[in-house]
């Protein structure tokens, strides 16, 4: 059956961006629509084939299909691919507008990227071992289409693409790797697997699926553009639940970080997860702690390259580092801090860019680089120091050869760069920064932080910093407002200069505590504790409310606290500014008797009662009596005292306003004058009673005040004498502990660099115990003073040696072998530093070579030696026998009576006997061992008798072969007869032939 062609379908133009002749048109920016980047090269063809078979006539987005091309030949790609799918297939040519429903084929010879949704075909680079087709694109599609950018790697040989991957995902997109099994060359799916960017390892027929399933994502589909902050799913008190999940399971706090960027990241899991609904993803956090743990790590953006910036480094090489080192003392090191280092090709950057400017005088200056990040994972990575192939269009390949060694298809940073740098874990948020430093490189990190935290971090990094120290930061970032720390240096590569005559700032580091933070066991994250015995506190709610007098609960300093029941009628806010005291709100009447009470219980300690107390409100005068009760606490230092109001029992003290009907009498009214007079005499004498309590009041106060200011004038002086003192001391305590954590923070930071060496030596050490092991080889190591540092097992009894023996001298030792000058041989092999030989026999006849060999170190130095003994015993019997037998040959080819020899395959003589060199007239030494050709006269056809001789056959009877001349001394020119046999026994197993020489009775 025919396949139909593409004009069967409404065709979809390729459109293209023209520009008037002559006149510079600039391009809006068009809105990003979706589209899958597909990397691929060796076997990329039958997987990207099998994508295409498996995508439906309209899937919603673009596909540009990125392989690597030979140079030298047209492509085919396009008819190819055009077979298999009914979507418009079409080579890129330079402009070409990326339309949905179009698959794109990258030309052959050239670098495609795109710019505002239109392809760009350049020129390839001429260095072979920097191209990288499949990164270039990526990166563009990253930067252009963010979260509606799809990475797809399938089949391929090298580790092409895993840079680019890393982008698009920072970007928030989506990554797709074949499944490994599946590929016809897994390298590139291996390497980005590897790399941790792999978002969904499929093979491809479901990663074509996913593509149109994650297209049709309503997330990707309804908005042209990434979802801005603003029309994010996600509520503010929906972003605290995920803040305050992630800050359980990980300790560490994103709240503080971007939203927008955390946004991104939230659509991005929720694409992968098929989720469209912001509640239903907090559940699937709640109850999927896997989850917790992706969308962790997918926060952590990683995207850093070798020498990134080439720029910044010339920079640093040319202005920053002839600085740091140009005023050093001898033994002051090089100190440099790079938070935020990711995978560490930051860090390892920085070092040989130091490593190169110091030169030959690399190892007279200490350098200590000290590199950190959040995430675990990329700090393994950045330990590990092994990156891909890629690396190579970054780095030159000079520094590939220097600083790199290349295993198994990648490339490993060298010990001598690695020992620079110690890698740790570290949150920049809370955790201690360094202190004494040279140099901090943070770039890329602040643009990830809110303003509050870039303030934090501004100040910690100029608490860091030595006086004119150095901070670097990316080319987004800047001070900002807070340029009282740093003035700048190098304006254009953003490089600052520690300001010196900042005020201190007291910075404060308190790490969170994870275990603080986890959920109680057994209950939901979102479940809230139940209020136990709900029923007894709302039965002592409406007894208080109901039957207790109303009350305020106050400090030591007369602060209220608490109130309790209505307390209106005996407190009011004072006008102005909100004031708490309790003098300041009490009404009129009161302030006596509350003051008096509140002194006496503070003194007592013991409830005090003032009764008969006179409240002036609204126009009235009522009794209240007042109770001061001391509460008890955990501090003496920190009292706090009940008090109540209660109405007085006799009411109210007020004159009542009296009826005076007109049909009285005069008797009456002046009984009513007389009860007035009293009323009076009784106010007078109330009055002059609250008259003498303040006086007497007063006068307890101003005694209490005249010794409390003698204390006071005492203390006084004391407190200024010792104000200075503290003042000082408290500043060198606040400078010691700000640089106790510090140094703190370095331990900690070198003891996980130590633990991480010390379990790599482990494994080393095991591998060599095993090695030693299982090597039936006697073999000894020797420190420098030639003391026995390890052995093999073999060894033991052929030096005779124990377990005890390691650390002695090696001439306290009485070996199994005769080897008296056995120290001396040593001492003559390191000092001379040559490798000594020497056969030797033990105590039972055997016989044993013994090698000796200068120890060197992996810098190079010598320390110490290695001793081998091999066994050498059948060799030399077997050599013994050898000789036996040549000799007894020698002497069966001497007794018989007729010029014979042994010749090899290549005609040389292998053994004569003396009737032979005498007839030939040469000495017996002269013969052995030379060719044929020189040994007879030139009348011999030495050609024709080793041809003559190859026909033979080892074991078949002597064949002879023809009469050659000779000369014969006394009888003139004669002839003589060969005759030949072959048999096994010449080296390689080749077989050797007999010749004898018969020659006539003289006439």
């Amino acid at each position: 059956m025919k396949k139909k062609k593409k004009n069967s379908r409404p065709a979809v133009r390729t459109a293209r961006a023209e520009v008037a002749p002559g006149r510079p048109q600039k391009i809006r920016p068009r809105p990003p629509v979706p589209v899958a980047g597909v990397g691929a090269s060796a076997g990329g063809l039958v997987a990207f084939t099998q994508l295409l078979r498996g995508l439906p006539p309209d899937p919603g987005m673009a596909l540009v299909f990125v392989q690597h091309l030979s140079p030298t030949y047209e492509s085919a790609l396009p008819e190819l691919l055009s077979k298999e799918t009914l979507l418009p297939v079409s080579q890129v040519t330079n402009g070409t507008l990326i339309a949905i429903n179009h698959v794109y084929v990258v030309p052959p010879n050239a670098e495609l990227t795109v710019v505002d949704g239109i392809l760009r075909v350049g020129a390839r680079p001429h260095d072979k071992t920097q191209y990288n087709p499949i990164d270039a694109f990526f990166r563009s599609l990253a930067t252009w289409a963010e979260g509606r950018a799809f990475g797809v790697l399938l089949s391929g040989t090298s580790s092409d693409g895993v840079a680019g991957l890393r982008e698009i995902r920072a970007a928030g997109g989506t990554v797709l790797v074949q499944e490994p099994e599946s590929t016809e060359f897994s390298a590139m799916p291996r390497a980005a697997i590897a790399a941790g960017v792999a978002d969904l390892v499929q093979p491809p027929e479901q990663i074509a699926a996913s593509l149109v399933r994650l297209v049709a994502h309503p997330l990707v589909a309804e908005r042209a553009h990434p979802l801005a902050a603003s029309e994010a799913p996600f509520s503010e008190l929906q972003m605290r639940r995920i803040f305050t999940l992630l800050r359980w399971a990980t300790a560490v706090d994103f709240s503080r970080y971007k939203e927008p960027t955390i946004r991104r990241r939230l659509q991005r899991r929720m694409l992968l997860q098929k989720v469209a609904d912001a509640d239903q993803y907090i559940k699937l956090l709640e109850e999927k702690p896997a989850e917790v743990q992706s969308l962790y790590h997918d926060l952590l953006i990683q995207v850093t390259r070798f020498f990134r910036e080439p720029e910044s480094y010339v920079a640093l090489t040319s202005k920053v580092f002839p600085r740091l080192t140009g005023d050093r003392p001898p033994d002051g090191a090089v100190r440099i801090w790079i938070p935020g280092c990711a995978t560490g090709e930051e860090a390892y950057s920085v070092a040989i860019a130091l490593l190169e400017f110091l030169g030959d005088q690399a190892n007279a200056v200490p350098i200590q680089i000290f590199a950190t990040d959040v995430s675990d994972r990329a700090i393994e990575r950045a330990r590990a120091g092994v990156y891909p192939e890629t690396i190579s269009e970054d780095v030159s390949p000079q520094r590939l050869r220097r600083f790199f060694t290349k295993t198994d298809g990648s490339f490993q940073i060298s010990k001598a760069v690695r020992d620079l740098c110690v890698f740790a874990r570290q949150d920049l948020t809370r955790d201690p920064p360094f202190s004494r430093l040279d140099l901090i490189v943070c770039r890329n990190v602040l643009i990830y932080l809110d303003p509050a935290l870039h303030k934090k971090l501004m100040s910690v990094f100029h608490y860091a910093l030595k006086p004119n120290g150095f901070l670097m930061l990316g080319r987004a970032e800047s001070t900002g407002p807070y340029g009282e720390y740093f003035q700048t240096f190098e304006k254009k590569q953003r490089i600052f200069l520690r300001k010196a005559s900042v005020a201190r700032t007291d910075l404060e580091f308190q790490p969170l505590d994870p275990a603080a933070m986890k959920a109680p066991p057994g209950r939901p994250l979102h479940q809230r504790p139940r209020e136990v015995n709900g029923f007894q506190s709302e039965a002592t709610r409406v007894l208080v409310s109901r039957f207790a007098p109303p009350g305020v609960i106050v400090d030591n300093d007369l602060r209220i606290v608490q109130t309790r029941g209505q307390t209106a009628a005996f407190l009011e806010l004072s006008p102005g500014e909100p004031n708490l005291n309790l003098f300041k709100m009490l009404r009129e009447g009161l302030l006596f008797g509350v003051r008096a009470a509140l002194n006496e219980a503070r003194k007592t300690g013991q409830a005090v009662r003032k009764e008969g107390n006179k409240l002036q409100s609204n126009g009235e005068r009522r009794s209240v009596d007042i109770e001061v009760i001391p509460l008890a606490t955990a501090s003496a230092d920190e009292r706090h005292y009940l008090v109540l109001f209660e109405p007085s029992l006799s009411g109210s003290s007020a004159a009542k306003p009296v009826d005076r009907p007109s049909a009285r009498a005069a008797g009456s009214r002046a009984r009513e004058e007389n009860r007035g007079r009293q009323l009076e005499d009784a106010r007078v004498l109330e009055l002059r009673q609250e008259l003498a309590a303040s006086r007497e009041y007063l006068q307890s106060i101003i005694q209490d005040l005249e010794a409390t200011n003698e204390e006071l004038q005492s203390a006084n002086e004391e407190i200024l004498s010792s104000n200075e003192e503290l003042q000082s001391t408290n500043e060198e305590l606040d400078t010691a502990k700000e640089e106790l954590q510090s140094t703190n923070e370095e331990i900690n930071t070198v003891n996980e660099e130590l633990q991480s060496r010390n379990e790599e030596m482990s494994r080393a050490n095991g591998d060599l115990v095993n090695l030693l092991a299982g090597v039936q080889i006697a073999i000894v190591f020797l420190t420098g003073d030639l003391r026995i540092r390890r052995f093999t097992p073999v060894a033991e009894k052929a030096l005779n040696l124990i377990a005890s023996d390691v650390g002695r001298p090696i001439g306290n030792i009485r070996p199994n072998i005769d080897c008296p000058d056995l120290e001396t041989l040593i001492r003559d092999a390191v000092d001379n530093v040559v490798v000594k030989e020497r056969e030797v026999q033990d105590r039972e006849g055997n016989w044993m070579l013994l090698r000796i060999r200068p120890y060197k170190s992996l810098d190079n130095r010598i320390d110490g030696a290695v001793l081998v003994l091999l066994d050498i015993d059948a060799l030399r019997k077997q050599e013994q026998r050898s000789q036996q037998a040549q000799d007894l040959a020698g002497a069966i080819l001497d007794s018989v009576e007729r010029p014979m020899m042994v010749l090899d395959s290549e005609m040389r003589v292998v053994a004569a006997n003396r009737l032979l060199t005498q007839m030939l007239r040469l000495d017996h030494p002269d013969v052995v061992g030379k060719p044929l050709t020189e040994i007879v006269n030139a009348d011999w056809d030495v050609e024709q008798i080793k041809a003559r001789i190859a026909k033979i056959r080892p074991g078949e009877r002597p064949l002879d072969l023809f009469d050659v001349p000779r000369e014969i001394a006394g009888s003139g020119h004669r002839k003589v007869l060969l005759r030949a046999r072959k048999f096994e026994g010449g080296s390689r197993r080749a077989p050797l032939a007999l010749l004898s020489i018969e020659e006539p009775a003289l006439a």
